[in-house]
């Protein structure tokens, strides 16, 4: 064997650290684990070596997470030395990071609770000031007069050949003599 000679690039499976008939499940949480391992923003690795076994990992998932791809994969894998080659499918170039659909953690679910009681103890204190000031809780809005004036019917206008009624004063009445 020469010194020049390059170890032979492992395959899918063997990047994902899985057997051959992993599960769906069991890919997804091995590429999850490894992706946080890997990824050029969060290891320890150099940044060159980080970014190709990352590069390494996103496309083996990519081709194992395809089920058309994976039996085509999966075949050529399986099958006899000396035998015809199949054709192995073209790699795919993953531009944006592949959807990962899980459960929330712990953590996560603390946060939204703390969200929510943050949500209810602000608006509890809102109502509680408003009512201590004596405001009103309950107030039309300022359009709503302005709606009803519209939608209510027309009034007739008064026509000049029939005088409008006079209003008339009050008569004093004479004090009572007894």
């Amino acid at each position: 064997m020469s010194a020049s000679a390059t170890p032979p690039t492992p395959n899918h499976y063997q990047v994902l650290q899985l057997k051959l008939g992993a599960t769906d499940q069991e890919l997804r949480q091995a590429f999850r684990g490894l992706s946080k391992r890997y990824h050029p923003d969060t290891t320890t690795l150099p940044a060159a070596e980080a970014e190709v076994a990352f590069r390494q990992l996103r496309q083996a998932y990519a081709v194992l997470s395809d089920p058309a791809a994976r039996r085509i994969y999966d075949a050529a894998l399986r099958q006899p030395v000396g035998a015809a080659p199949v054709r192995l499918p073209q790699p795919v170039v993953v531009s944006r990071p592949v959807p990962v659909r899980r459960a929330l953690s712990g953590g996560e679910w603390f946060a939204l609770l703390l969200l929510a009681v943050a949500l209810v103890l602000s608006l509890v204190l809102g109502i509680g000031v408003a009512w201590a000031r004596g405001a009103e809780m309950m107030a039309w809005p300022s359009w709503w007069a302005e709606l009803e004036q519209a939608s209510a019917p027309p009034v007739p206008f008064p026509s000049k050949a029939t005088p409008e009624p006079q209003e008339s004063a009050p008569l004093a009445s004479a004090p009572e003599v007894g």
